[in-house]
């Protein structure tokens, strides 16, 4: 999270408190690589130089409202064979609690992962009740879910980031 008068300087502190403002980010697409491998921020930020080009999923709000809510989730959805692509989703919404945003993001990913991987569910079920159906099929090994969220300050720009930063 960052906040400035400047709408482009609350992002770049936004970018340092994620630690990845050094990096020339390219935002890609919602795909969680096969092979792919959840590491620390240390371990990634030790593979990371200035200047590099980093592709990154990222969700992004930002607000010069006084106490309006912002969030920015990243939703994960892996499968259980490794060899298989997962999902990735942003989701930058206001008015909803880290909870909210999160389980949204986290519900998105994995819809589209069982929808590629063939999990027959309802759509109309809530996530809790998808959720089960999905990680009881043992084709979903793990989702889970990035979020940020903060109000605005009267006079400043507040932003929020959440990013699933990919390493080669």
């Amino acid at each position: 999270m960052g906040r400035h008068k400047e709408y482009l300087s609350s992002f770049e502190l936004a970018l340092r408190e994620a630690k990845i403002e050094k990096c020339n980010l390219v935002t890609v697409s919602s795909i969680f690589p096969p092979h792919c491998e959840r590491i620390s921020v240390e371990e990634g930020l030790e593979l990371l130089s200035p200047g590099e080009i980093t592709f990154a999923v990222m969700a992004r709000n930002s607000t010069n409202e006084y106490n309006r809510l912002i969030a920015a989730s990243v939703g994960v959805a892996i499968p259980a064979d490794e060899t298989q692509y997962g999902y990735l989703s942003e989701h930058h919404p206001y008015g909803e609690s880290a909870e909210q945003s999160g389980e949204y993001a986290e519900d998105l990913a994995a819809t589209m992962l069982a929808t590629t991987l063939g999990i027959e569910f309802d759509p109309n079920k809530d996530w809790d009740e998808r959720e089960g159906i999905y990680k009881m099929s043992h084709k979903i090994i793990n989702s889970y879910n990035i979020t940020a969220t903060a109000e605005g300050e009267n006079g400043l720009w507040t932003t929020v980031i959440s990013c699933a930063v990919l390493l080669q």
